[in-house]
């Protein structure tokens, strides 16, 4: 809690800069005079008007870039030992809710411009003096924005897309282990996670067990305020992805699925949505086949290796997938063949820095983190220097 006079300024600076658009080191209103409200998904209550960017603004902030970037420009005098400790200061700051300003880079460098996607990015996409688009998000998205790319100037475009991914828990599985995992995997940030473990598929044998154990699980999730640090699962992001997720397990239960637990939505107030588990769960079912972005776990059976690699690889995404077993042949058998950008064995979300991270088909192209990542942002020149031939 802020008490003092100065820290009541500081609160106000903060909520001020935090509905801003930055460009140049300098925060500005839209220049349209535009802005769009947000929403607190716990309480449905309004809490700020945000400045909506548009192509004007998109604009300024693409001129400002280049102008940081320009031959003889101090960022471009910054060497990479000094970059790095930008980037760390800015991630410390980050971590602490800190604002990205007080971190010290140049003018231009980062420009930070909040908008709708038909507007403030399609105006990226297309833009003529953009050399690389980074993108997040759905896959249809994701098609629009290499449409617009290659209609442009042919701009590098990297893409981390949807994922339906399949997790696989082998008969000789650590069970708790398995169960525990996979329960993470599919409810973690209230399903709302690309590498979302929404098909797990169980070997026949211990298929009963498995579904008890996760429906335990599920039940006991604490649900709650997001803020609060025992809580568990918080709210869906908005009202239309709460709507979506809600018709797709009505769809799991009209097709024939068995509904464990959950499949409501909790209280008439705030967005949430009980832990929901279904078994007897089929591959033609669409909450077996459509990226749900929810906290719904769909249990499958699976007989053989060679039939779960197959119908794990029947969809259009392959961002990642899991694999749980102590036989390190099968393991590495099952690594092999699923179609996943990222494989984990005997683990989920697994992620580090150091370590590439991207999709298959659907699920995008082009990879984050590690050296694949630093690749994307460079280019490859040859200089070729004719040498005199004399004897000197």
């Amino acid at each position: 809690m802020l008490c003092t006079a100065e820290g009541a300024v500081v609160l106000e600076i903060c909520r001020f800069l935090l509905v801003s658009i930055f460009i140049n080191n300098e925060w500005h209103e839209s220049m349209s005079g535009k802005k769009f409200p947000t929403y607190n998904p716990s309480t449905a209550e309004k809490i700020c008007d945000v400045e909506e960017g548009d192509k004007p603004d998109i604009d300024k902030a693409v001129e400002a870039a280049k102008a940081a970037f320009q031959r003889g420009s101090l960022w471009r005098q910054t060497d990479a030992f000094s970059r790095g400790r930008l980037l760390h200061k800015l991630a410390d700051l980050i971590e602490r809710d800190r604002v990205i300003l007080a971190v010290g880079f140049p003018p231009g460098v980062v420009n930070i411009v909040p908008g709708y996607g038909p507007t403030a990015g399609a105006a990226i996409s297309a833009h003529q003096n953009i050399d690389k688009i980074a993108f997040t998000g759905s896959t249809e998205v994701g098609k629009l924005i290499k449409e617009a790319a290659s209609k442009s100037n042919l701009k590098r475009v990297t893409l981390e897309l949807g994922g339906k991914n399949p997790c696989i828990v082998c008969a000789d599985a650590d069970l708790d282990l398995a169960v525990e995992c996979a329960h993470q995997g599919v409810f973690f940030n209230q399903g709302q996670c690309c590498t979302a473990a929404s098909r797990v598929f169980v070997e026949e044998q211990i298929y009963t067990e498995f579904v008890k154990r996760s429906v335990e699980y599920a039940k006991k999730r604490l649900i709650g305020d997001p803020f609060d640090a025992k809580t568990e699962q918080g709210p869906q992001i908005d009202q239309k992805q709460f709507d979506k997720i809600l018709e797709l397990i009505e769809s799991g239960k009209k097709e024939g699925a068995k509904l464990e637990c959950g499949g409501l939505a909790i209280g008439d107030r705030g967005l949430f949505i009980k832990p929901t588990v279904f078994s007897e769960v089929t591959d033609n079912m669409r909450i077996a086949k459509e990226e749900i972005f929810g906290p719904v776990q769909s249990i499958m059976k699976f007989k053989s290796i060679e039939e779960v690699i197959k119908r794990a690889n029947n969809t259009e995404y392959g961002l990642t997938a899991a694999v749980f077993t102590k036989n390190l042949d099968r393991a590495l058998t099952l690594a092999s063949a699923l179609e996943s950008g990222t494989v984990w064995i005997n683990c989920y979300n697994a992620l580090y820095a150091q370590a590439p991270f991207g999709g298959f088909k659907m699920s995008g192209n082009g990879r984050e983190l590690g050296e694949y990542a630093l690749a994307e942002y460079t280019e490859v020149k040859t200089v070729t220097i004719k040498i005199s031939q004399k004897n000197h």
